[in-house]
């Protein structure tokens, strides 16, 4: 079993690591910190005393799984389903999701084209009730909608009621959303919501941390909701009732020194009980986009932003420079003008203007995008190639 030394030992164990240590397992996220993912499989290999911290009968659990598990089968499984695994270290792994310290993700399993890392910088979180009411899915719709239209990315977690109405609202946006499941990300749950997902995938990205085919448990809905919390600036909480799996986002979020946001809901209802509580902590009341933006946004997100991108372009990827170059320099251009112009699909060329959006190069008008003013003075002044 030992994958040491082998070529991709590191992304090979990591990936087998997947299929026996559950996801948010905090030893399990020691051990990996302590000894390094190849040192932990080959203990698991040895199937001798066990770790620190696992019982006997759990250790002979993780024995087995870590048997049966085919890490080269499941990368090859998830080529072929169009999902890479991205690990800690790597240029699209999210630096935020290492503040869940040894809670952190092993790797992610990615489904979609965009840069994850460049997604999950300017991104927000909107959860909430699956049997929401007409109200919470227009809130949440709406809310979505107006954060993709100013450049935000939504992230949720593809369930019914109030996360599938936030997908769509920032798909209907023609906007960028991610959906974080707790199961593998070739096989979406619930089935009901296979369309929606495949939509995601094809437009923004669908994440999880388990590998192809695995099923979702009520523990792993709990433990997907510390990723959607750790990954966003900030969760928007939109009708809960007080047990609801969305209060955990929110309690995750607000651990993590993350804003939490609550839109208020009729006294008389059950499912805004959840959500009033948290307005009676730390959360933040908020009843529109402008609202959300002006907590999570920089400061000075409403006013005219004096800084410059954040990245030259010529450390762009060519195919993201292409899109940049493919902006009028005066106006607003709208996607499907862009990616003609850009010689690639509309869905490729937003996802795109949304990393070059994290970086400070465009910003949304409406259905259209234009260059940013810094960005056409840093070419103007000679900052950055043409």
């Amino acid at each position: 079993m030992s994958v040491d030394g082998e070529p991709g030992g590191e992304l090979l164990a990591r990936v087998l690591l997947t299929r026996v240590i559950e996801p948010g397992d905090e030893a399990g996220g020691r051990w990996v910190r302590e000894l390094g993912v190849a040192e932990v499989v080959r203990r698991l290999g040895e199937g001798g005393a066990p770790l620190p911290g696992a019982s006997g009968k759990r250790w002979v659990g993780m024995v087995a799984r870590a048997q049966a598990a085919r890490p080269r089968r499941d990368l090859e499984a998830a080529r072929d389903a169009g999902v890479r695994f991205v690990s800690p270290g790597d240029a699209e792994w999210p630096g935020q999701l290492d503040d869940l310290g040894d809670a952190r993700p092993l790797g992610l399993w990615v489904r979609g084209r965009p840069s994850l890392r460049m997604w999950a910088l300017r991104s927000v979180a909107v959860v909430g009730a699956r049997a929401c009411t007409e109200y919470g899915a227009h809130m949440a719709a709406t809310l979505a909608a107006g954060l993709a239209e100013q450049g935000w990315v939504v992230v949720s977690g593809g369930a019914y009621g109030v996360d599938g109405a936030a997908h769509r609202g920032a798909l209907g946006a023609g906007g960028a959303t991610v959906a974080v499941l707790a199961c593998g990300v070739d096989r979406p749950y619930p089935r009901g919501h296979t369309r929606l997902i495949s939509r995601i995938a094809e437009q923004g990205l669908v994440i999880g941390e388990l590998p192809p085919g695995d099923h979702p448990t009520p523990s792993r809905f709990i433990l997907r909701n510390r990723v959607i919390a750790a990954l966003t600036r900030g969760t928007v909480v939109v009708e809960a009732a007080h047990r609801s799996g969305s209060l955990v986002t929110a309690r995750a979020a607000q651990r993590l020194g993350r804003h939490t946001m609550g839109v208020p809901g009729p006294a008389t209802s059950g499912l805004s009980a959840g959500v009033h509580e948290l307005l009676r902590g730390e959360a933040v009341l908020v009843t529109d986009v402008a609202d959300v933006v002006e907590l999570v946004g920089d400061i000075g997100e409403l006013a005219p932003d004096r800084r410059g991108p954040v990245l030259p372009r010529d450390l762009l990827e060519p195919a993201t420079r292409q899109v940049l170059a493919a902006l009028p320099g005066r106006g607003a251009a709208r996607p499907d003008e862009i990616a003609r112009s850009a010689q690639t699909a509309q869905d490729d060329a937003i996802a795109r203007l949304y990393e070059l959006r994290a970086l400070g190069y465009v910003e949304r008008h409406g259905d259209g995008w234009k260059l940013t003013r810094q960005a056409v003075m840093s070419v103007r002044d000679g900052h950055g190639p043409g």
